[in-house]
């Protein structure tokens, strides 16, 4: 019995993780991309709205993208922050915000029935389309942001991460930190914000995405209301990241015990044609947690460090790829090197085809978890639609996980890959 039960589980699987939500798509009549995903199995709603407004968009303010986002929700069409907040919470309704490098985000999610669904999107849109930005909120949500800087001094993965960036990127926006420094966060003032919301929380900037039990109709409805009032502006267009033409070794004393390593170089963005042969390699190299090469070579061969990774991270153009480990300051030039001849030798010699298949099957096998819920599919949609995938991503993506060979890691990574021309970070180092 206990094999029929297995082979039945085993059979239920395959359908599962081979299954990909159906997308719909469209555009509102002000020209808002639309995305959609219906889901009826719970009687309840996501909404996220994209907008091409986050820290890349900042300029010389570094810092106003976020605070912008942040202050949405702090007052709208005359009520405060309090009031929002108690409106969300007595009709059983979960707002959220947030503002990251590409891209700055408002989240909805409800119930679907017609007493808690409509009053939510009432109190959304308002939130979307008619900021108060009051100062007083102003003032608070600055002092907290230099606060938090202050407190990043006293943190050595914080201090490599924002050095990282800066020596990464140059002058590229990319090098700025969504969170700002001490200096333009001071220099921002509630005009600046309001004038970033004019300028970037507009229809051309959104994508709109949609998961849960709403008809298409209903869908369409939802949009064009949220869209409505969202003014025309013009597109924004980052850069091209710019390759790293040699090594740069970046040393910041501070007084912990341990070394906060830090290694990279631009790595890919979204839709990059060697992103799959990269991603399922790098999943072998450092993606794969206690089971990969480096944590094999720097944690149990030497117990040099307790954890080391390795990841893409792409973005509109070419966002980083970064190695990193903490080690003890005594032993971070030997840590250092042992990550660094790793990547160096995969690169060489790729992987196995033992380690190929097994990373196939752990990353196909757990795709089924990856779209598991609502919030799982609308984290992919805003992916899919904010940077203009093919709308069969998902769809495909395990045939493409399957098709990537040794082949074609060994090239991708030798082509796109240089362990001589990157950055490294390295915090600590003064112990106390």
């Amino acid at each position: 019995m206990s094999k029929f039960l297995g082979l039945i589980f085993s059979l239920l699987l395959a359908v599962t993780v081979h299954a990909s939500p159906n997308i719909e798509h469209w555009t509102t009549e002000n020209g808002v991309s639309v995305y959609f995903v219906a889901a009826p199995e719970l009687p309840m709603v996501d909404i996220q709205i994209v907008f091409d407004a986050g820290g890349a968009q900042d300029g010389e303010l570094s810092g106003q993208a976020l605070l912008t986002n942040a202050m949405l929700n702090e007052g709208a069409d005359g009520l405060n922050a309090d009031q929002i907040a108690a409106a969300f919470d007595d009709i059983g309704a979960r707002f959220g915000n947030s503002s990251q490098r590409d891209m700055a985000m408002l989240s909805l999610r409800s119930l679907t029935a017609d007493s808690a669904l409509k009053p939510a999107l009432d109190l959304f849109y308002k939130v979307l389309s008619k900021p108060d930005f009051p100062q007083a909120s102003f003032d608070r949500i600055q002092k907290q942001l230099l606060l938090g800087l202050q407190a990043e001094k006293q943190s050595p993965s914080a201090l490599a991460s924002r050095a990282f960036y800066s020596n990464l990127y140059g002058d590229h926006v990319y090098a700025a930190m969504p969170a700002g420094n001490e200096q333009s966060l001071s220099k921002i003032t509630v005009d600046t914000l309001k004038e970033f919301y004019k300028n970037n929380y507009v229809a051309e900037k959104a994508t709109i995405v949609i998961v849960g039990a709403l008809d298409l109709a209903q869908a369409k409805q939802t949009a064009e209301k949220l869209s409505s009032d969202l003014p025309s502006g013009g597109r924004s267009f980052i850069d091209e990241v710019q390759v790293l033409t040699e090594a740069k070794t970046v040393k910041i004393d501070h007084p912990s015990s341990q070394t906060h390593i830090l290694m990279g170089q631009p790595g890919i963005k979204r839709g990059d044609a060697d992103y799959f042969a990269l991603y399922v390699g790098n999943h072998i190299l450092g993606g794969s947690g206690l089971v990969s090469q480096l944590s094999n070579e720097v944690r149990e061969k030497r117990g040099l460090t307790y954890s080391v990774y390795s990841y893409f991270r792409p973005m509109q153009q070419l966002g980083p790829y970064q190695l990193g480990l903490s080690t003890r300051n005594d032993q971070a030039d030997e840590a250092l090197a042992v990550m660094r001849n790793t990547l160096i030798k995969f690169i060489e010699n790729g992987p196995t085809k033992e380690e190929l298949i097994a990373a196939k099957q752990n990353i196909t096998g757990g795709f089924a978890l990856r779209v598991d819920s609502n919030s799982k599919i609308i984290g992919y949609l805003a992916m899919i639609g904010f940077y203009d995938l093919p709308l069969d991503y998902l769809e495909n993506f395990n045939d493409q996980v399957n098709a990537v060979t040794v082949e074609q890691i060994k090239d991708a990574f030798s082509r796109r890959v240089h362990p001589d021309k990157m950055v490294t970070i390295m915090v600590g180092g003064k112990a106390e």
